[in-house]
């Protein structure tokens, strides 16, 4: 949890300028997938809450991509603040 709490503190200063920014959206899907993680290695036959985390890892997937197509530099810092591997289907 010292992850999720350091990466809110970053992107709490400029958290109603950069709503809207994929960077922002990138790191909320990822603490939200780090809250379901915990919580399903909690509670293991919690089936909607795994659809749930399904759904947000595919978002974000989709938004990595769109990020690493756009902006190499940017995506390559953010896969390094965050300790996300790098997807293999670039």
């Amino acid at each position: 949890m010292v992850k999720n709490s350091f990466i809110s503190i970053i992107f709490q200063e400029k958290k109603e300028e950069n709503r809207r920014s994929v960077e922002f959206q990138i790191v909320s899907f990822t603490n939200k997938i780090r809250r379901l993680t915990l919580h399903l290695e909690l509670h293991k036959k919690d089936y909607l809450s795994q659809r749930g985390l399904r759904k947000i890892l595919g978002k974000r997937q989709l938004l990595l991509s769109y990020l690493s197509k756009t902006n190499k530099i940017c995506y390559k810092e953010l896969i390094g603040e965050l300790d996300i591997r790098e997807s293999k289907n670039r």
